[in-house]
C-alpha cells in the first residue's frame, strides 16, 4: 500500500513549510486558549482532563493519545499517514508546553485569572489557533490521526453521512474530555462553527502557493 508520507505532491517544500508553520501557529494559539480557559476543541478538550488528573504534561498526555489513534490508523488504513501526521501529533502539545512556560515566566502570577484579560484575547488568540490549523491542514500532506480516523470509519459505513460520523465522534470526545476534567466553553462552540469556514478561506488564499 502506497503511505502518504512517502509521495511527493506538487510543491512538497512549498507544503512542508506551510504544514510546519501551521503546527507551530497552532501550538502557540492552543497555549493560550489553554491559559484563558474558555474551552478548547474536542481533542484538546479530552487530553486536557487527561492532564488534569494525571501526572506529565499536556504534551506528552498529547502524544500519548495520539499514539493510541495512531495504531488504528496504521491498522485500517496506512496510506492516510503522511508527514502532516507525525508533525502535528508529535509537535503541537509539546510547543504548547513550551509557551504555556513562557507565559509563565513573562506574565505575573494570576494574569490568565481575570475575566476581562481573557475575554479581550479569546478572539485573536481563536483566529491564531483557526489560522494554524488552516495552514497544516491545507498542505495536504496527511492529516492528525483524530481527524483521520472519522474518515477510516466513514469509509465502512457508507450509508451514514460523513457529518453525522464527524459529529458523533467530535461529541464522544467532548462528553469523555468534560467527564474526566476538560473545559468546555464558548471556543468549543466557536472552532465547531468556524473551522470548516476558515479552513475553506485559506485554502483558497494559500492555492497560490501550491500551484
Amino acid at each position: 500500500m502506497k503511505i502518504a508520507c512517502f509521495a511527493r505532491p506538487p510543491k512538497f517544500w512549498t507544503r512542508m513549510v506551510m504544514m510546519l508553520i501551521g503546527v507551530l501557529v497552532q501550538g502557540f494559539g492552543l497555549s493560550l486558549l489553554i491559559q484563558i480557559d474558555l474551552g478548547t476543541d474536542p481533542w484538546t478538550c479530552f487530553v486536557m482532563g487527561i492532564s488534569n488528573r494525571l501526572p506529565l504534561t499536556y504534551g506528552t498526555w498529547q502524544l500519548i493519545c495520539a499514539a493510541v489513534l495512531f495504531v488504528f490508523v496504521v491498522i485500517f488504513d496506512l496510506g492516510k499517514i503522511g508527514f502532516g501526521t507525525i508533525g502535528n501529533m508529535v509537535c503541537v502539545g509539546y510547543i504548547a508546553d513550551f509557551f504555556g512556560f513562557i507565559w509563565s515566566k513573562v506574565f505575573p502570577a494570576g494574569f490568565f485569572d481575570s475575566p476581562l484579560v481573557c475575554w479581550l484575547l479569546l478572539l485573536p488568540v481563536l483566529a491564531v489557533f483557526i489560522s494554524g490549523a488552516s495552514a497544516y491542514l491545507c498542505a495536504d500532506l496527511g492529516g492528525s490521526p483524530y481527524d483521520v480516523l472519522p474518515f477510516i470509519i466513514s469509509a465502512r459505513l457508507p450509508r451514514v453521512p460523513f457529518k453525522v460520523i464527524r459529529i458523533a465522534w467530535d461529541t464522544a470526545f467532548l462528553v469523555l474530555g468534560f467527564a474526566i476534567g476538560g473545559t468546555v466553553g464558548i471556543v468549543t462552540i466557536l472552532i465547531a462553527f468556524f473551522l470548516g469556514p476558515a479552513i475553506s478561506w485559506f485554502k483558497a488564499r494559500l492555492a497560490v502557493f501550491l500551484r
